[in-house]
C-alpha cells in the first residue's frame, strides 16, 4: 500500500479522479512543487522568515511549512479550506504554528498581521478571477513593507501565442484533472502589481517534478523507491503518472517553475 496517511485529502476518490497533486502524494511523495525542494528552498531564504510573522496558504502535507519552522520565523499559521489537509499540516506543525480551516482569497485574518505570505503552486490552479483574490487577500493581510513568496508554473516565452497557451493549459488540465492555468513571467508581474505589489526578486527552475533526478533529489533514494514501488503496483496510478510525464515532457520547453518575492510598499503614495 502507498506509504500516505488514512486521512489524506480526497481520500474517499478513485485513482483516475483524483487531482494529480493529490494522486502523487497517495503514491508517497511528498515535494509536490514545480521546482522542486531547491526552488522552495532558495524561495523562503528569499523571503527572509527568521524573526518573521509568518501565513502560509495551502500548506496542503505540511512539507513547506517543517522547512518555514525550521527558518527560525517568530510564528506561524497556515490557512487551508480542506479539513484532512489541516490535520495533515498541525500534526507536522505541533504546538509551533496554528492552522486556520479557511479559503485563500478569504483568511479571516487580521489587516496588517503579518510580515510574510507563502503560497506555493496553489494560485496556477485559479481562474484569473480566483488569482486576483488571493493576491489581494495576501496584499490585505500583509504589513507595509511585508513579502509575498510564491512558486508556480509558468509559461516561456512571453513572447507565447495565446493558442500555444490555450494548448499547454488543456492538456495540463486533462492530464492533472485540475483547470491549471500558469502564466508567462509577464502575465505574472501584472497579476502581482494591479493588486499593488512590487515585484523583488525573480528565480526559475526547471520544470521536472517527475524526473528520476528531480524525484531522488527531492525524495532521497529510498523513499523515492518506495514510490516506485507504489506505482507499479497500481495500474490506474501508474497510467495517469506516465501520461502526467508525457505531457511535462512534451512541452519542456514551455514550462518552468518561478518563484517571485512581492513586495508591499511601504507607503501607497
Amino acid at each position: 500500500m502507498p506509504e500516505t496517511p488514512v486521512d489524506l485529502p480526497l481520500a474517499a476518490r478513485k485513482d483516475e479522479d483524483l487531482p494529480g497533486h493529490w494522486l502523487l502524494a497517495r503514491m508517497g511523495k511528498r515535494v509536490l512543487r514545480p521546482g522542486g525542494l531547491e526552488l522552495t528552498q532558495q524561495m523562503l531564504d528569499d523571503a527572509a522568515l527568521a524573526g518573521a510573522d509568518v501565513v502560509e496558504l495551502a500548506p496542503g502535507l505540511g512539507k513547506t511549512a517543517t522547512d518555514i519552522l525550521a527558518a527560525g520565523p517568530k510564528s506561524y499559521v497556515g490557512v487551508e479550506a480542506d479539513p484532512a489537509a489541516v490535520a495533515l499540516t498541525q500534526k507536522a506543525v505541533g504546538d509551533r504554528g496554528r492552522l486556520v480551516e479557511a479559503d485563500a482569497a478569504s483568511t479571516g485574518l487580521s489587516d496588517a498581521s503579518s510580515d510574510v505570505v507563502v503560497g506555493e503552486a496553489m494560485l496556477t490552479m485559479q481562474s484569473e478571477r480566483g488569482k486576483d483574490a488571493i493576491i489581494g487577500e495576501a496584499f490585505r493581510v500583509l504589513r507595509p513593507g511585508g513579502r509575498y513568496a510564491i512558486h508556480e508554473l509558468a509559461l516561456e516565452p512571453d513572447s507565447l501565442a495565446d493558442e500555444q497557451k490555450t494548448e499547454i493549459r488543456q492538456a495540463l488540465a486533462r492530464s492533472i484533472k485540475v483547470n491549471a492555468r500558469p502564466l508567462t513571467e509577464q502575465e505574472w508581474r501584472e497579476r502581482l502589481t494591479a493588486s499593488g505589489f512590487e515585484i523583488e526578486q525573480i528565480r526559475y527552475a526547471k520544470m521536472a517534478l517527475l524526473e528520476p533526478r528531480r524525484v531522488i533529489a527531492d525524495e532521497g533514494p529510498l523513499r523515492t523507491l518506495r514510490i516506485v514501488g507504489n506505482v507499479v503496483r497500481n495500474s490506474d496510478a501508474r497510467r495517469r503518472i506516465l501520461g502526467m510525464r508525457s505531457v511535462f515532457r512534451k512541452y519542456r520547453k514551455e514550462l518552468a517553475a518561478i518563484e517571485i518575492i512581492a513586495r508591499k510598499p511601504v507607503s501607497n503614495e
